[in-house]
């Protein structure tokens, strides 16, 4: 065949690692759209496969990266690391190399993107937990670290499927953002996605996979719906789950919020003179007058002191929370706030939880764990219950905020916004919330929007963030 030319200039002769290099990838993304084979693509990448010494069995879609690294252990260290490889220290291409490293990098990226449909074993979980691990391992991460939304941190002893014949990359945190933004949440809803398929009571059931799931939102969603059907040591394993998301979110929280509730420094109170307390620098500044060159000696007259008391005043926080089934992340999120709030000096914190009924949680308050175990998810809304249990609340108005986060699709929505407008004026801090999610999405009710706006309040939607920011005022 004679090269095509343009404006009689010879084209380039194709290069024929990069043609095997386009046959692997044209056969990951057929797989990845169209569980049918092609029979001349697997043909031709089998060849390519066998063409620069890789075993066939990555192009085998039942056979998990584990099963192919145990039958060759060599490739295991070829899988670390794979996908962000070093430039070449003369700036040129290894194309063959491209070619091999396209061939492993298909056959994970195919084992994991290509989850298929139906019911799932806990057989399939795992394994697909582990090829995730392999993947995050290509990216230069620890098994575990993306699906937790861990960015890619190096943390050791971080979940996810390890492989007995490695343990994962060492070495600087990668920047994945450049390469595949936003992996580790697509990873996640993968996992979710197959959680949902399958029998999950199975997997609780046994210690081992448990310990393999990765706490998530819609993880967590289904241990609370599912939670009064558990016993034994499924339900000890769902608990587990559940107190290790809690905790994750929380520290999370907790610095944001004590960024946000440091009160100004009170200068009317003296500060306290203990050691602790003692401002050196200031001191010897202040008494450099005194000092005597002969003797080289400071003679200090005063001691000076750092003041450390700081300005708060008693406030009652009520926090009224929707646990309907559409604001599942807004309930565990607020659940987790409040608690921090409740840690807080001179913050008061009462929590109410409501569908159809109201329920005061605000004995377990302290305890967003405690708390969730007491919800009861789903059902319809109808606000005015949680109001008849919050009014009672407010005994000082103008020390009072409530918090009332919910989509606002409600029953008796002209009922309730008349209560809820009294509440604004008698004098409290009404803040309407419409979600205070992770991701900072949700739909709420037009009319109610309109409504809160025409009233001075305008509902906050979006990170939970927001939220935080908006109460710094309350608390300072």
């Amino acid at each position: 065949m004679s090269e095509v030319s343009i404006a009689g200039v010879p084209a380039p002769a194709p290069e024929p690692d990069e043609n095997r290099r386009q046959v692997l990838y044209w056969r990951l993304l057929a797989r990845l759209f169209d569980p049918e084979e092609q029979a001349s693509l697997e043909s031709a990448s089998l060849a390519v496969v066998e063409d620069v010494g890789l075993p066939a069995a990555l192009l085998d879609p039942g056979a998990s990266v584990d099963s192919v690294v145990q039958r060759h252990p060599e490739l295991a260290a070829e899988f670390d690391g794979l996908m962000t490889p070093a430039p070449d220290e003369e700036g040129t291409r290894d194309r063959a190399a491209e070619v091999r490293r396209a061939a492993l990098a298909s056959k994970v990226l195919l084992n994991v993107f290509a989850s298929g449909s139906g019911a799932v074993t806990a057989e399939q979980l795992a394994r697909w937990q582990s090829d995730a691990g392999w993947l995050e391992r290509a990216l230069g991460c620890r098994p575990g670290d993306l699906r937790g939304g861990r960015g890619g941190t190096n943390r050791a002893g971080a979940g996810g499927g390890v492989s007995p014949t490695g343990t994962g990359v060492g070495g600087p945190t990668p920047d994945l953002s450049r390469l595949i933004p936003g992996i580790g949440p697509e990873l996640g809803a993968i996992e979710a996605g197959l959680v949902k398929r399958m029998r999950l009571r199975e997997v609780l059931a046994d210690p081992a996979l448990a310990s393999q799931l990765t706490p998530s939102m819609s993880l967590i969603e289904q241990l609370l719906r599912d939670k009064d059907n558990l016993s034994g040591v499924a339900l000890a394993n769902a608990k587990a789950l559940i107190r290790r998301y809690v905790d994750e979110v929380a520290q999370v929280l907790r610095s944001q919020v004590e960024k946000a509730t440091v009160g100004e420094i009170d200068r009317s109170v003296p500060p306290k003179r203990v050691f602790r307390n003692l401002d050196l620098d200031r001191t010897i500044w202040k008494n450099l007058t005194n000092w005597s060159p002969e003797e080289e000696r400071l003679y200090v007259d005063r001691l000076y002191y750092r003041h450390t008391s700081r300005k708060t005043t008693p406030q009652r926080l009520i926090v009224v929370v929707d646990q309907s089934g559409s604001m599942v992340d807004s309930m565990v999120n607020c659940t987790i706030l409040a608690s921090i709030f409740a840690g807080l000096p001179k913050v008061d914190v009462h929590l109410i939880a409501y569908d159809t009924q109201a329920l005061d949680l605000t004995p377990w308050s302290h305890d967003p764990f405690e708390t969730l175990l007491r919800t009861k998810l789903g059902g319809g809304t109808d606000g005015t219950v949680a109001m008849a249990l919050a009014r009672p609340k407010i005994a000082e108005p103008r020390n009072t905020v409530v918090v009332w986060i919910s989509d606002f699709y409600e029953w008796r929505t002209h009922e309730l916004f008349e209560s809820m407008a009294a509440v604004h004026r008698s004098g409290a801090k009404f803040i309407p919330v419409g979600s205070v999610t992770s991701g900072g999405r949700g739909s709420v009710n037009p009319w109610f929007r309109e409504k809160f706006k025409d009233l001075g309040t305008p509902v906050i939607s979006g990170h939970i963030k927001k939220l935080v920011h908006e109460l710094k005022t309350f608390l300072t």
